[in-house]
């Protein structure tokens, strides 16, 4: 049987990785593959550093790199370690909001830019909730509503309500990266930072609440992004705030006297 030459060999030169991405990628595969699991805590440096024979500096370095891409996460207080993180759209989630969180520090991210993105993810966000939803997803958009529409426009409470209304239509759309920038959006940037909050303002947002929720529980897909599109235009006329409200604080979910929101929310159970 003849030799085979070097130029017909069918093994491609692989590129030698430094110890760092040896490190690194050893480990990201164990995380990938399951042999090391979501909460699982990883060896100390020292520990780490003799099994794979190189020094501590470089693993630092490796497990600094796995941190960034959320694929580790550090445990509470100075000594308690690494642990894994689930791979999946909330690590991805994660990750997407510590990048936020860094860009909004340095001030690069203005409020129009917040409110075109919430655009770009929210309309196709209410369009495919409105395909996708299940009844788990009503029930949830339902009982936020309800907490919405019994509270003041002032609660500190409000602005995480409002999170997990949009991020519980963001999940019912089916797509989880989507769902994901979307909760990094509200989790981070909180859009309502961006508004001037009033008690109209608080029974407009209940009332277009209301809109979204029928929409998407009539699997009406031009419907809910309609309405999506609607509510972002208002909050949008309303950035910036212009002073503080003298008003008392009233449940937003009801006017000063019909009950109108009140009434409405009643309709849709």
């Amino acid at each position: 049987m003849p030799d085979m030459s070097a130029a017909s060999m069918p093994f491609p030169a692989m590129p030698v990785q430094r110890p760092r991405q040896q490190v690194e990628s050893q480990i990201k595969q164990a995380i990938l593959d399951g042999s090391l699991r979501d909460g699982d805590r990883l060896p100390a440096e020292h520990a780490l550093a003799q099994s794979f024979n190189v020094s501590r500096a470089t693993v630092r370095e490796a497990l600094r790199s796995l941190v960034e891409a959320g694929l580790l996460t550090k445990g509470p207080g100075t000594t308690s370690g690494l642990f894994v993180q689930s791979v999946d759209h909330n690590s991805f989630s994660r990750v997407v909001s510590d990048r936020l969180i860094s860009v909004l520090d340095i001030g690069s991210v203005t409020p129009d830019e917040v409110s075109n993105f919430r655009d770009m993810l929210e309309v196709p966000s209410a369009r495919l909730a409105a395909q996708h939803r299940n009844d788990d997803h009503l029930v949830e958009l339902h009982e936020i509503i309800g907490r919405e529409s019994g509270t003041t426009y002032n609660d500190p409470e409000i602005p995480e309500l409002n999170a997990q209304f949009h991020c519980v239509i963001a999940n019912a759309s089916g797509n989880r990266v989507l769902a994901a920038f979307v909760s990094a959006l509200h989790r981070t940037a909180r859009p309502l930072a961006f508004v001037h909050t009033d008690e109209a303002l608080g029974k407009q947002s209940v009332a277009h609440h209301i809109q979204l929720y029928r929409a998407i529980q009539a699997q009406d897909p031009a419907a809910a992004a309609e309405a999506m599109q609607a509510h972002l235009n208002y909050l949008r006329d309303h950035a910036v705030a212009n002073g503080n409200s003298k008003e008392v604080p009233l449940p937003i979910g009801r006017s000063n006297s019909s009950g109108r929101l009140s009434d409405e929310l009643t309709k849709i159970s």
